[in-house]
């Protein structure tokens, strides 16, 4: 992962287990190291040992999203901010899919991307409800 798109309170997956980043930091040598935590763990790592989260319809659904619209060719869901959208584009082409703010398509295809644009909109964090699964299904 790019240590750049990084910042604390991201969602992030080592080693099959989801971990907040509490510090990002380098050492001597110049590489940069991420201090991690869950409910069990506190440990750091290197920061390109760390893998980005999909977003999926249950990752959307514990961001407070629910979903509002199903067809054969698209799943919309919906915040209680009217303007936050997410489309699931069923077609193999996948032209739609993503996050839409106020209309406007914006790359968002991982948990620590949303979580970086809803700070950047709001001035705080997304809630996550029961976030707490240890481990991924990847």
């Amino acid at each position: 992962m790019n240590v750049a798109d990084l910042k604390i309170k991201n969602l992030v997956e080592y080693r099959n287990e989801i971990y907040n980043i509490t510090e990002i930091f380098q050492n001597n040598e110049k590489d940069y190291f991420v201090k991690i935590e869950n409910d069990i763990h506190s440990f750091s790592v290197p920061a390109k040992a760390i893998k980005p989260i999909d977003i999926t319809e249950e990752w959307l659904e514990k961001f407070g999203f629910s979903r509002t619209y199903s067809s054969e060719q698209r799943i919309r869901y919906e915040r209680p901010e009217t303007f936050i959208k997410y489309d699931i584009d069923l077609s193999s082409r996948k032209i739609v899919e993503g996050l839409k703010i106020y209309g406007n398509s914006i790359k968002c295809k991982y948990i620590h991307e949303f979580q970086n644009i809803f700070s950047c909109l709001f001035g705080k964090e997304p809630a996550v409800i029961n976030y707490r699964l240890l481990h991924t299904e990847s």
